[in-house]
């Protein structure tokens, strides 16, 4: 399998609602495959396919020993929130801030043979599942700050050096920036 590199805040595909998926295969096998690979090089919680640059409806995840993928993945969520908790993102290195998530969520979709899955979700799973399903649509971590946390975002961003980023390899950065956070990662140093 691969390792793939991850796309950073900038590149567009990370701002572009992805397709669902239809056609299922040995490429979408390969891909599921080296999203795992590349998850775990970067000791990732997730990943979600417009961070390696595929506009694909699909995530990876492995969270407190739970691990897996979802095609196509549709939340039903709680109707309370649990407390905020500092997230980070793979696509933002370095940054880590409170954000608010549903308490449980319930993901529902396919595998990478077009069988049905249905994961039922709390806490750190809950929010790494709302977290990448977030990503397919466009929308990232940032953007659900408000106030201080927002404006603090927004200038850490502005004077990060990401092209400095870019152009180390997925396991270099992953050393460097850090990405491990509470058995699973969404990109914030320990």
């Amino acid at each position: 399998m691969a390792i793939l590199s991850i796309r950073i805040i900038g590149d567009p595909v990370l701002r572009t609602v992805a397709d669902p998926v239809t056609e299922f295969g040995p490429e979408l096998a390969k891909l599921v495959a080296d999203m795992m690979d590349t998850m775990e090089d970067v000791e990732g919680a997730g990943l979600a396919a417009p961070q390696i640059g595929v506009s694909q409806r699909l995530f990876t995840y492995r969270i407190g020993g739970v691990e897996g993928h979802i095609i196509n993945p549709v939340l039903e969520n709680s109707d309370d929130y649990q407390p905020d908790e500092v997230e980070g993102c793979l696509s933002i290195p370095g940054l880590g801030f409170p954000v608010r998530r549903y308490r449980a969520t319930k993901a529902t979709g396919v595998d990478l043979h077009g069988n049905p899955v249905s994961v039922e979700a709390e806490g750190m799973l809950a929010r790494c599942f709302q977290h990448e399903t977030d990503h397919l649509d466009g929308i990232l971590y940032t953007d659900r700050l408000e106030g201080e946390d927002r404006k603090a975002a927004l200038r850490a961003i502005r004077n990060a050096n990401y092209h400095a980023v870019t152009e180390k390899t997925t396991a270099k950065r992953a050393s460097s920036v850090g990405s491990s956070f509470g058995g699973g990662s969404f990109g914030i140093p320990e």
